[in-house]
C-alpha cells in the first residue's frame, strides 16, 4: 500500500548522491512541482536518468540551473544551454544514449532482464567499451540495464490505492520508469476515488508505487 505525503516530505526522502529516473518528453509528463522542490532544496550530486534535457525552465531544466547534478543519462541535450555549459566546464557528466536504447534498457531493469542487445551504435562512440555479441551471424551491441534509486513520475489521475493514470503523449516514459525505481513517487493532478478509474485504462498498478504526493 503506497503512503500519501507531502512535498516536503517527498524532497526529504530523497538523499544527495541518489540516482533518479523523471519522466518526460520536452517537460510533457514531468512531475514539475517534485522538480521545482527538489532543486529549492539544494539536492546535490544526483544522477538524472531522463529522456532529454528540454529547456532551463522546462523538464530537468531547474535541476540542471540549480547544479543539483553530478551526472545526467539521456538522449538528447541540444536545447538546453545549461546542459551544454556545465558539460564543457567539467561540472556536469553527460552519457548520451539513443532514445530506444534507453527505454529499452530501462524496461529491461523493470522486469529483470540481464540487458538488451541492439545494433544501434555499432561502430561509433557509442560502441567503445562495451561487449559485441554475435547471433545469427550479426553482431549486437549489449547495453546493460538501468535501474534508479527512486522514479519521480506525473500521472492524470491516481485513485485511493494508487492505481495511476496517464493523459495522451504524456503517459511517455512514467509506466516503463515506474518499473525501474526501487522507490515510486508519483505526482497526480488529482486524486479520485477507487472505482473513478475504469480498470483497463490504469497504466501503473498501485502495488508499483510507493508514495503519492497529495493535493495541498
Amino acid at each position: 500500500m503506497h503512503q500519501a505525503v507531502t512535498m516536503d516530505e517527498a524532497v526529504d526522502l530523497i538523499p544527495d548522491g541518489a540516482r533518479i529516473m523523471l519522466s518526460g518528453f520536452m517537460g510533457v509528463g514531468t512531475p514539475d512541482g517534485l522538480v521545482r522542490a527538489l532543486a529549492q532544496a539544494g539536492k546535490k550530486d544526483l544522477t538524472v536518468i531522463v529522456n532529454d534535457a528540454a529547456r532551463p525552465h522546462l523538464g530537468v531544466g531547474p535541476l540542471v540551473a540549480a547544479r543539483c547534478l553530478r551526472k545526467f543519462i539521456g538522449s538528447h541535450i541540444g536545447l538546453n544551454p545549461d546542459v551544454q555549459e556545465q558539460m564543457r566546464s567539467g561540472e556536469l557528466e553527460v552519457e548520451l544514449v539513443p532514445q530506444g536504447t534507453l527505454v529499452e534498457r530501462i524496461r529491461a531493469a523493470g522486469v529483470g532482464l540481464g540487458g538488451v542487445l541492439t545494433p544501434t551504435g555499432l561502430g561509433t562512440k557509442v560502441a567503445e567499451g562495451k561487449q559485441v555479441i554475435e547471433v545469427e551471424g550479426k553482431p549486437y551491441l549489449l547495453e546493460p540495464p538501468l535501474r534508479a534509486d527512486f522514479a519521480l513520475i506525473a500521472a492524470r489521475s491516481c485513485d485511493y490505492v494508487g492505481n495511476l493514470t496517464y493523459m495522451l503523449t504524456a503517459t511517455n516514459f512514467n509506466p516503463i520508469m515506474a518499473l525501474a525505481g526501487d522507490v515510486v513517487i508519483a505526482e497526480p493532478e488529482e486524486i479520485v476515488p477507487v472505482g473513478v478509474i475504469p480498470p483497463d485504462a490504469v497504466k501503473t498498478p498501485g502495488a508499483l508505487v510507493d508514495h503519492v504526493i497529495g493535493k495541498h
